[in-house]
């Protein structure tokens, strides 16, 4: 047995060379006996026809990296910001993370989108820089690089390698290295003025806190530096510590080329048997099903297992409900993923396609990616859709005609607008037909852009049981919540439990998320009424390298669509084909999916756009009034902001303006 079992993801943006570094240490590590290639369309885990023949990394996928004393799951997420909503599925149950860099592009704004990432899930990162083979600039200023975009832990570990990894004769590198290291922690240097280095647990702690980020520098095409990483993955990580009872987190639903349904997890807790019966809740209710069969992937290839503990990445079968970010056994649902679609499309069927029984099909797609919202509009009549951009939409395209034998099509893209609040709120909710009862108090506070919605409790439990308070946040981080002005999901708000009140009796856990979700619902018609609710569209990062003569026409298209652009930086020019320049900035996403259209027309096909998402913005005007036209929050019956009371022994509905002052509970605080 292993002496720890790690769950490592390999991340990067489009282009820095992340399953070719993969394909190498797999190969440096005895892994693999041929080494593949991405340009030769035989990488050992792209192994679908759609990787192969685009030349990306379009699924997550898992190897088998065997170190001394380790067995590490190693987990190939996409690089393409289209499919950055699979990669963040993935960090959910990451122990640690390699984040690759290009040394020809430097940090990009897809780099910078994963790195916040990888701090919201709390994950320790490893840096690996590629291609250092090609002309640019040196180790010492890559490593500034690093620093000034991902923070001063970033440091040289490459002279902290043994000899056996090729580590260099380096006493000063070493030296400098465990300086740097010290200054991350107070106790970290006092354990360098006393013995003048740092123990190999000392370096692991702070790893592990993401106090320190190793970076190592090489080249995966040419198989350089990759030994050193290999021994950083086996001597500078530690196994998280597990609890007994069973719990694993669901982060990946597949099927396999017989069309069985695979359940990917992570088991966080205990062990999980063949044959055991797992339970679960999905949109349909509670489920209880066996694990017919554990396996254990490396590529396509796979070994069954008996028993997977604690740390283990694994596919079940047998699992016919479960969902990416469920918990299973101990183990607590994931929060709602971060990076959402931009824009919504009309799937266009052949013609003489059912489109009812077209959709039943669909669902499996659906189910693969839950962030596609594939559903029936019965306003339009038709399949709608969301996703990230133009390269998603075609391989989604190939995948259905594929997959189903349909030849779709897709109509025009409308944006996917989200709302948040300005000012806070407290909401209240009452839910009390006869023999239930709950009531909630919340705080609802505007985040940061980009944060999320976030989850806390200022309850005592003096006044309110623990379970029931965790019953509460479980019910809040389980919906998605719309807002008021046009009904479009809620982002970019704290909620935070003030006050809660529960019957000896007759409370159910149903009860306080009929609560909870109702004191949502009435802090944002308070909100609204105070003119306090924002509609946020949203915006991407872009950078377009074209030719310098093309920086003028480009500046204005910018211009004309609503961005922002910094002034142009020069490149090195490509091909002997004139100058190159360099524009970055950011526009509203539907924008910028024109003007990849326009760009490639007015460079001859020279002009190359790369965006990654960037914090959404308020819109106004005449996009706003079109969005929030025809949407009335008081009749829509699947998101209630009135409050239910018993009243001579029969439920009774109270308007959301009425209900506070109906309340049992006093008013816990207002706003700040």
């Amino acid at each position: 047995m292993p002496e720890k079992r790690l769950a490592v993801g390999l991340l990067a943006h489009v282009d820095a060379g992340k399953t070719t570094l993969t394909e190498g240490l797999l190969y440096r590590a005895g892994c693999l006996r041929r080494l593949g290639r991405v340009d030769h369309r035989d990488a050992f885990l792209d192994n679908e026809v759609l990787e192969r023949e685009r030349g990306i990394t379009i699924f997550s996928k898992t190897a088998r990296l065997v170190l001394p004393g380790a067995e590490i799951a190693l987990l190939d997420t996409p690089g393409h910001v289209d499919f950055a909503a699979e990669a963040e599925r993935v960090l959910q149950v990451l122990d640690y993370a390699v984040l690759v860099v290009s040394a020809a592009d430097g940090v990009q704004g897809h780099t910078l989108t994963l790195w916040r990432l990888l701090a919201r899930y709390g994950v320790p990162v490893f840096v690996f820089v590629n291609k250092m083979d090609l002309p640019g600039p040196g180790r010492a200023a890559l490593l500034e690089a690093l620093r000034a975009r991902l923070g001063e832990g970033c440091i040289d570990f490459t002279a902290l390698a043994g000899p056996e990894a090729g580590g260099p004769e380096d006493p000063a590198g070493r030296a400098a290295a465990y300086e740097a290291l010290a200054l991350c922690e107070e106790g970290a240097m006092e354990e360098l003025l006393e013995g003048g280095s740092l123990g190999d647990e000392t370096v692991r702690r702070l790893v592990a806190g993401r106090r320190a980020f190793p970076c190592y520098f090489g080249s995966a095409l040419r198989l350089e530096g990759l030994e050193p990483l290999l021994e950083g993955l086996g001597r500078f990580t530690r196994m998280p510590a597990y609890g007994p009872e069973f719990a694993a987190r669901v982060y990946k639903i597949s099927r396999d080329k017989q069309g069985a349904r695979l359940s990917w997890i992570k088991v966080t807790g205990g062990t999980l048997r063949v044959r055991a019966v797992l339970e679960g809740e999905d949109k349909t209710g509670p489920w209880r099903e066996k694990a017919d069969a554990l396996r254990l992937y490396s590529g396509e290839k796979f070994t069954l297992l008996n028993e997977a503990p604690a740390g283990t990445v694994c596919a079940v079968a047998g699992l016919g409900h479960t969902w990416p970010g469920q918990g299973l056994g101990a183990a607590e649902t994931a929060a709602a993923p971060l990076l959402r679609p931009v824009m919504a499309y009309q799937l266009l069927l052949p013609e003489g396609c059912d489109a009812h029984a077209a959709l039943e099909r669909l669902g499996q797609l659906e189910e693969e990616d839950p962030s596609l919202q594939i559903a029936w509009d019965p306003a339009r009549q038709t399949i709608r859709l969301q996703l990230m951009g133009q390269v998603q939409l075609e391989v989604l395209g190939r995948l259905i005609a594929d997959r189903f034998g349909l030849a779709v099509g897709f109509g025009p893209g409308q944006v996917l607008y989200t709302e948040t609040i300005a000012q806070p709120v407290v909401g209240m909710g009452h839910f009390e037909p006869l023999r239930h009862y709950a009531e909630v108090q919340l705080l609802l506070e505007p985040g940061e852009r980009g944060s999320g919605l976030r989850f806390a409790s200022r309850c005592s439990e003096d006044a309110l049981d623990g379970s029931w308070q965790r019953q509460i946040l479980e019910a809040l981080a389980g919906k998605e919540h719309r807002g008021v002005l046009a009904g479009a999901p809620l982002t970019d708000v704290k909620m935070t439990l003030l006050a809660g009140k529960a019957h000896l009796k007759h409370t159910e856990g149903g009860d306080f998320r009929q609560a909870a979700c109702r004191a949502v619902r009435q802090g944002l018609m308070q909100a609204r009424a105070a003119g306090q609710c924002l509609l946020l569209e949203p915006w991407m990062a872009f950078r377009v390298e074209l030719p310098a003569a093309g920086v003028g026409r480009a500046m204005l298209e910018i211009q004309r669509m609503g961005g922002e652009a910094g002034a142009p930086e020069p490149l090195p020019a490509a091909g002997g084909e004139g100058p190159m320049a360099l524009l970055a900035g950011a526009a509203p996403a539907a924008a910028l999916q024109e003007f990849a259209a326009a760009l490639a027309g007015f460079t001859g096909g020279r002009g190359r756009l790369s965006c990654a998402p960037a914090a959404s913005r308020p819109c106004g005007g005449a996009a706003a009034d079109a969005a929030c036209a025809g949407y009335d929050p008081e009749r829509d019956t699947d998101n209630p902001a009135d409050s239910v009371f018993c009243s001579h022994g029969a439920g009774v509905l109270v308007r959301w303006d009425e209900a506070p002052a109906r309340m049992h509970l006093p008013p816990a605080g207002a706003p700040p």
